[in-house]
């Protein structure tokens, strides 16, 4: 049992890896390459890499950028940004990624999730749900890297890819991204009690109170970008800290 995860995320453009705020006014922070052979060498349980331009530029994830990565970085890689066909998803995991992330293509294709699930296997297939808060207890979901709302409600469509076999969920708040505020502990609650696999918990990390909230919410890990890529916190920290609260962890 790996416990509660703490993964760094990498969000990649143009080669480089950024951080904005609320999916916008991004920023440079560093080497993609780099930046996940420090985290793997610091002790991250995962590392996951989103091309959040691909899907909106209508290109594919960069293959050269898998390969180095995987040949270098030693703990499971998961890829997401640009997945459109199952042809896709081979290419990604041929590269030498352990799972594939699928956003927008599974929102206007749903089929590919149970395709994907049956020939690769549920634990390879993470669904990654952007959601925006729209009123009380209520988020609708945004594709093509935040830009477009579908009116899909968030809570539905997390039942819906659970039953059409992905293997898990990366719930990024939208509100939150970027904010340092904290997790939208009630929507990772809601959503987190209505499925029966994990949520990965992303958006909004700010202090180390913020995770176990996460967790007490019903995330089964956590995903952190700008505390890590500016040196506000560290991996050890978290995991510390996550330990001294009685909460499992891989040290």
């Amino acid at each position: 049992m790996l416990g509660f995860r703490v993964i760094p995320c990498l969000d990649i453009t143009n080669g480089r890896v950024v951080k904005g705020t609320n999916f916008i006014e991004l920023k440079d922070a560093g080497n993609p390459i780099e930046i996940a052979q420090y985290y793997s060498k610091c002790g991250a349980d995962e590392i996951v890499f989103l091309d959040i331009t691909a899907t909106f530029e209508e290109r594919n994830t960069t293959i050269s950028l898998i390969n180095m990565t995987s040949e270098k970085v030693f703990i499971p890689l998961t890829v997401g940004g640009g997945v459109k066909t199952i042809m896709d998803i081979r290419n990604i995991l041929n590269a030498g990624a352990d799972k594939v992330s699928i956003n927008s293509a599974a929102v206007y294709s749903p089929n590919i999730i149970s395709k994907a699930s049956n020939m690769f296997g549920k634990q390879c297939i993470v669904v990654a749900i952007d959601a925006k808060n729209i009123g009380k207890n209520k988020w609708n979901v945004f594709t093509h890297g935040g830009r477009v709302n579908t009116g899909i409600d968030a809570i539905s469509w997390a039942k819906q890819v659970t039953e059409l076999g992905a293997g898990e969920i990366l719930l990024t708040s939208m509100d939150k991204d970027g904010t340092k505020c904290g997790y939208d502990v009630d929507l990772i609650k809601i959503i987190s009690n209505s499925i029966s696999i994990p949520v990965i918990a992303s958006g909004g990390a700010g202090k180390l109170e913020h995770f176990l909230s996460a967790y007490n919410a019903g995330a089964s890990a956590i995903l952190i970008a700008s505390l890590f890529h500016y040196k506000e916190l560290t991996i050890k920290q978290v995991k510390a800290y996550l330990k001294c609260n009685n909460i499992p962890v891989r040290l």
